[in-house]
């Protein structure tokens, strides 16, 4: 078996790991970023002047700031798609979770990558 290095070795949840301030692979929306987008949902209707019947999350790339940015790619009805940028901050600071970002225009479909913004 070769050697591989610890930057290189996945943790105990499967991830591969992640240097702070890099930005995680894809992963599939699990509940737990469902949560977070279900939090911020009314936030992001106000900042898009819209109302989501439809507010699912699809995946997701994680940052590890002073905190946690999560980039998510999110259903939100027919063939459209929104990307948050959510970010929660440590629990020292009282673990608050906000919108800080969002992107939603006509590049955002399924396919389309998950980018930092």
């Amino acid at each position: 078996m070769a050697f591989v290095p610890p930057e290189y070795r996945k943790d105990d949840t499967g991830h591969e790991p992640v240097m702070c301030g890099g930005i995680s692979s894809p992963d599939e929306a699990n509940e737990d970023i469902q949560k977070l987008c279900d939090s911020v949902k009314v936030q992001a209707e106000t900042l898009s002047g819209k109302t989501y019947e439809v507010f699912r999350a699809i995946s997701y790339k994680r940052q590890t700031v002073a905190g946690t940015n999560y980039f998510i790619k999110v259903h939100v009805g027919d063939e459209d798609y929104v990307h948050l940028r959510v970010y929660e901050k440590l629990q020292c600071y009282g673990g608050d979770i906000e919108l800080s970002g969002m992107q939603q225009n006509f590049l955002h479909t399924l396919k389309a990558d998950i980018v930092h913004f």
